[in-house]
């Protein structure tokens, strides 16, 4: 992927069961699913499948591609169009544990995730979110705050209220900031991490956004670097 103005998310997921990389590699040439269905009186052969399978040291790399037909209006009528996904993915053997990150936005990392612990075991369950401990969270958060712009706080114990925010510059020192975390715990932030100098959001289900301008291979590294190491 080239350098792209589009904002770059992606979502990181754990694997309850450590694998061999070479029999990851073995089962997800594997996998191929095609279906037929039928939208608006038209037929269509959708394929879900792994290619452009690169592993190397702790780490496997791929894309994975899926279709999908969605319905557009064109001159009072609906015309149902197929289009094909890709997103791609990495799994890393990180301090014993083996993690798959997918580069795309959540709902469809979600279903890519779900489509993956049914390739290598068969059953949903076995790829699931990874997380990030609130106090790991606030630590992040607070020797990355130099510039931080967005704050969402969940589990608010305030009656009538489930979540508060902040928005601004320099929020990390506002007494603010202070007074909601006595109230809640820090669920998203945008920071500037000061190792990378890349502006993110990051979740505690560990959706992360990247607003700076770079590309696939960097982002990548930024998930490996500063992301994987908070997972509880």
């Amino acid at each position: 992927m080239g350098r792209n103005d589009l904002v770059l998310a992606a979502k990181v997921f754990l694997v309850r069961e450590n694998y061999d990389m070479d029999v990851l590699a073995e089962k997800l040439k594997a996998f191929k699913i095609e279906t037929e269905t039928s939208v608006e009186d038209q037929q269509f052969k959708l394929i879900s499948e792994v290619r452009d399978l690169a592993p190397g040291k702790d780490v496997l790399e791929g894309v994975f591609s899926f279709d999908s037909v969605f319905v557009v209006g064109h001159r009072g009528k609906a015309v149902p169009v197929p289009r094909t996904y890709e997103a791609p993915f990495t799994f890393d053997l990180f301090k014993g544990r083996l993690f798959l990150t997918v580069y795309d936005k959540k709902n469809r990392a979600n279903n890519v995730a779900n489509e993956m612990s049914k390739a290598i075991f068969l059953a949903l369950g076995q790829v699931v979110e990874a997380r990030i401990d609130p106090e790991t969270m606030k630590k992040f958060h607070e020797q990355n705050f130099d510039d931080t712009k967005i704050i969402f706080y969940d589990d608010v114990d305030i009656p009538n209220i489930s979540k508060l925010s902040l928005y601004g510059s320099g929020l990390g020192v506002t007494s603010l900031y202070n007074e909601y975390l006595a109230h809640g715990k820090l669920w998203y932030t945008v920071v500037k991490s000061r190792k990378y100098g890349y502006v993110v959001g990051v979740t505690r289900n560990t959706v992360v956004t990247v607003f700076s301008r770079l590309e696939l291979p960097e982002f990548k590294d930024y998930i490996r670097g500063e992301i994987l190491p908070l997972v509880g």
